[in-house]
């Protein structure tokens, strides 16, 4: 049986393996919380989209206890960690990439914010404009999206999106060179071994949740499928290099 304990000490290493490809992943962390709480509101409702095992949303209450965090995830295992973790989230799994997938989630107002780290650019072009429509259908009039991703630029500014990349490589370079964190690969297979995950691994097969596909790296795909979705103002609000935290505003008047 999966304990408290046992999956705080996996999300740690977790957290370890993310840090070791993201360096400034606290930072952004940290940025994403800040145009949070610059809302207003002390008790905001906030979804976490594609939250893993809920490092985001755990964070998000250590600064905002009174906000209601509903972190949505399709992978039975991350979401089984986060549920062990941290009994004060509510973890709801739903594939973002299914129509409709905001139903049923319990909400009682607009939502404040919508927020997301490492995990949209995992849903194709041509699926973004139906994720973020849904999203702006849910969000109040001021509401926010923010999605901080490694999102490069674009092929008209060539020379600004390869030194993007460069500046994520060498830092990357530094931290694995600095002490080599656990990576990916063995993040994954050292859960696949561990008999406590067994049921949970299980679940994960049967369902068949990949990172595989087509990936939506580009700003300007992003930023496209945002204003078609109806966003009223879409930018950057803080990156290093091509790692950065984009956000996305619902008109006031809507």
């Amino acid at each position: 049986m999966l304990t408290h304990d046992a999956a705080r000490e996996w999300i740690d290493r977790w957290d370890l393996q993310q840090a070791g490809y993201l360096p400034d992943r606290e930072e952004r962390f940290t940025a994403l919380i800040d145009a949070v709480e610059a809302l207003g509101r002390t008790d905001p409702l906030v979804l976490d989209l594609g939250c893993g095992p809920g490092s985001l949303s755990a964070r998000l209450l250590d600064r905002l206890p009174k906000a209601t965090v509903i972190s949505i995830d399709a992978d039975p295992l991350l979401l089984g960690l986060g549920r062990a973790a941290y009994p004060r989230l509510t973890f709801v799994s739903r594939d973002l990439r299914a129509r409709g997938w905001s139903d049923g989630l319990g909400l009682d107002r607009p939502v404040d914010a919508a927020v997301s780290t490492t995990a949209l650019h995992w849903i194709t072009g041509s699926e973004l404009a139906g994720v973020y429509t849904e999203v702006h259908q849910v969000l109040r009039p001021g509401g926010l999206l923010l999605n901080g991703d490694h999102l490069n630029s674009d092929d008209d500014t060539p020379a600004l999106a390869e030194l993007e990349r460069a500046i994520h490589e060498k830092e990357t370079e530094r931290r694995f060179r600095e002490a080599r964190p656990e990576d990916w690969q063995e993040w994954w297979q050292a859960v696949v071994a561990d008999p406590d995950l067994a049921e949970l691994n299980t679940a994960r097969h049967d369902q068949g949740t990949t990172h595989n596909g087509e990936e939506s790296e580009l700003l300007s795909t992003h930023a496209r499928a945002l204003r078609t979705a109806g966003f009223a103002e879409v930018g950057t609000l803080w990156q290093r290099g091509n790692n950065r935290l984009l956000c996305a505003v619902k008109d006031r008047d809507a």
